[in-house]
């Protein structure tokens, strides 16, 4: 009898999941490195990522399946900043010293490892500044779906392995915008 339940612990710890897991570090989007070489585009600087005072969610704090994802930049806000900063780098359009300044919020950050299908959700809102003037100010939203599992040790890892790619998509959609590119002009 003990044996059995001991059994089922373990079993139902399996599916549910509940531990915690870091998230792995960005991997740039070399499709988003392209289009902005491709742009010619002025060297900036990356500011400050912050998230919205007013939310109701904590963006910093990823739940998944009651356990935890951290980020390895210790807080969300910080990924993204380093996401953004990977980008510009490897486009070599990275200049602590430029004029030009991204900075941003970080306004919602969801996760879900569902049942069938997982799904992340990220939006941010990205400021550009030129010489201190506002020259670009809009929100985009990623959102990506991929194939998940009623058991927590195969849901859990695929909803770690597919939040950098929320966040790539994310990027993308502000390389994408003619408005972006257009206030990072040289």
């Amino acid at each position: 009898m003990r044996r059995m339940l001991i059994g089922s612990v373990l079993v139902v710890s399996l599916l549910v999941g509940g531990c915690a897991t870091n998230a792995p570090k960005y991997n740039t989007d070399f499709d988003n490195v392209a289009k902005l070489r491709a742009a010619s585009l002025a060297p900036v600087r990356i500011g400050e990522i912050t998230k919205d005072p007013a939310s109701k969610h904590d963006v910093n704090s990823i739940t998944i399946r009651g356990g935890t994802l951290t980020s390895p930049y210790g807080s969300y806000t910080a990924y993204l900043r380093e996401a953004l900063e990977q980008e510009f780098t490897d486009a070599r359009l990275l200049d602590a010293n430029s004029p030009i300044e991204i900075s941003g919020v970080l306004l919602r950050n969801e996760v879900d490892a569902g049942i069938s299908k997982g799904t992340a959700e990220v939006d941010a809102r990205l400021v550009v500044k030129r010489s201190g003037s506002v020259a670009y100010d809009d929100v985009k939203t990623a959102q990506l779906d991929w194939d998940s599992n009623f058991v927590g040790a195969i849901a859990i890892p695929r909803a770690n392995e597919n939040y950098p790619k929320v966040l790539q998509k994310l990027l993308g959609e502000f390389c994408a915008d003619p408005k972006f590119l257009a206030a990072l002009k040289k």
